[in-house]
């Protein structure tokens, strides 16, 4: 027996089986539409691949979590900070959809960074503010619930609007194979490039470039104020064929170095299923775009469809230190290619990494929540040759670290946190060091301010989503309570969250 399905879960899961039988509204900016006529903004099941395809290998590699470190024997920790989103929003259209994620999807660092928390805003003269809290962890199993803390930093980066942009050399390559036929797909994609058309000025300069059986160059770099030009050249686009990234690649990277921005942001946007299946594939695939990504050449990956290769979307980003995005909304298109656009093509700091040492005097245990993927080796933060995620403007970058003190009472630093970036690609890095002491943890976790909760809550979802052996229950009605009483009645998302809380909670069997 699964546990009662609340109103809020009933009237999302009754919504996504009606999408069966949904259709795709162009005219109705872009909307899903119930033929009774509500318009809903989550795609529907993808529709059955052509014949002769299959559906993309959705293998993801093994990462095991982070375990509980002894700080006696290693005290320093070391990340890449990462500002992607797509495992939050593949499992809300998921979720939306009736179906529970694939535990190997569920990235908590990603869910997390979905939100845009309310740190302070960086002084004039730096590029991003850093801000710690900690306070006792409410999700610790019993038997050590007094002694784990939940260390929180958290990073929010400039403020850059869209005017005020560099200019931007975009390059879209395109997947227009048999696979991208379905409506969340390719008229998802051309959707989201007419949102971004929007916002284009006459310096900036963008190209498209499709990929399925062969390369096609649909659009050479033309300036952002030919609107109309643009506007037909995303129109003209229709899938059909096998999927050929590897050539689409190549020929995306030749239009961008032929439009090369001095100074600029010079910037590949790949919009797929990631049904990559003829050329390279998998990491063969992945080494293609290291070799570029030393250019001044960023990526980002915009992964599309239901049913869609999510490994090798996000290890193409992720190995070209680029972003990943997943749009499984109109919404969620108009919010990334939008009025967050200056966040998805503009660097404020580049290689960004964290390194965290603890007092062993102060901390007996810690453990990295989530970023298993960007993990640093400690002698890498001051290598200016060791790659790492860039930050856009107005991201918020959230790191969360359990931790256990010991008995010590003096009022000793329990940990140096220390930020490394640099300015613009390609310069000398630049480092921001700041300290937390004993006498800065709060007493209890009702004390803890609102992002400091909400996060909690976020990343204990995730958890529970993952099976994470750090997550003792599936705690949804905590999960619930505590976000909800964290949450800004008026933001969107954070309400959306609750919805899908109500969702999980309904489809989580029963043991």
């Amino acid at each position: 027996m699964r546990p009662p399905i609340t109103p809020r879960a009933l009237l999302a899961t009754s919504l996504a089986i009606t999408f069966a039988a949904c259709g795709y509204d162009d005219a109705a900016e872009g909307h899903w539409y119930y033929p009774g006529g509500a318009d809903y903004d989550y795609a529907p099941e993808p529709a059955p691949m052509p014949d002769g395809e299959e559906r993309p290998d959705l293998d993801h590699p093994t990462f095991e979590e982070n375990p509980f470190v002894d700080t006696a024997e290693e005290n320093t920790s070391t990340f890449s900070v990462d500002v992607n989103t797509a495992s939050y929003t593949y499992t809300r259209g998921q979720l939306q959809n009736g179906q529970l994620p694939q535990p190997e999807q569920v990235r908590i660092e990603e869910f997390i960074n979905f939100f845009r928390f309310d740190y302070p805003e960086p002084l004039d003269d730096q590029r991003f503010s850093i801000n710690m809290e900690i306070a006792p962890s409410y999700f610790a199993p019993e038997d050590v619930e007094n002694e784990r803390h939940l260390l929180r930093i958290g990073l929010r980066a400039a403020d850059v609007s869209i005017e005020e942009m560099k200019p931007s050399n975009l390059v879209f390559l395109v997947d227009v194979s048999g696979s991208m036929s379905s409506d969340n797909r390719l008229p998802l994609a051309q959707r989201a490039m007419h949102t971004m058309l929007n916002h284009l000025r006459p310096q900036d300069s963008v190209a498209i470039q499709t990929y399925a059986g062969g390369t096609g160059t649909v659009l050479p770099p033309t300036a952002g104020d030919q609107t109309e030009t643009i506007a037909d050249a995303i129109d003209s686009m229709a899938s059909g064929g096998s999927t050929n990234g590897e050539a689409g690649l190549i020929a995306a990277y030749n239009l961008a170095e032929d439009a090369f921005i001095e100074g600029g942001n010079n910037r590949v946007i790949i919009i797929s299923d990631g049904d990559f299946n003829v050329g390279r594939t998998g990491e063969s695939l992945v080494d293609l775009v290291r070799e570029y990504r030393d250019r001044n050449i960023t990526i980002t990956t915009v992964g599309v469809g239901m049913s869609y290769n999510d490994a090798t979307m996000e290890a193409l980003a992720r190995d070209a230190n680029g972003n990943y995005l997943y749009l499984d909304t109109v919404a969620e298109a108009r919010r990334a290619f939008g009025e967050e656009l200056p966040s998805t093509l503009e660097i404020i700091a580049a290689d960004v990494k964290i390194q965290v040492e603890f007092n062993p005097d102060s901390v007996a245990r810690y453990r990295l929540v989530g970023y298993e993927k960007r993990l640093l080796d400690n002698e890498d933060f001051e290598d200016d040759a060791r790659d790492a995620a860039d930050v856009g403007p107005g991201h918020t970058v959230t790191a969360l670290y359990e931790i256990e003190l010991t008995d010590a009472d003096d009022d000793l630093v329990l940990s140096e946190v220390r930020i490394r970036h640099k300015p613009e690609l390609g310069a000398e890095s630049i480092e921001a060091i700041q300290q937390i002491k004993r006498s800065q943890v709060l007493d209890n976790f009702e004390e803890a301010s609102a992002n400091f909760r909400f996060a909690t809550a976020v990343a204990e979802f995730a958890a529970i989503l993952k099976k994470s052996e750090f997550s003792h229950g599936a705690r949804f009605a905590d999960v619930h309570a505590i976000a909800q009483a964290a949450a800004d009645t008026e933001n969107p998302h954070h309400q959306e969250f609750l919805e899908l809380v109500d969702i999980a909670e309904g489809l989580w069997p029963q043991n």
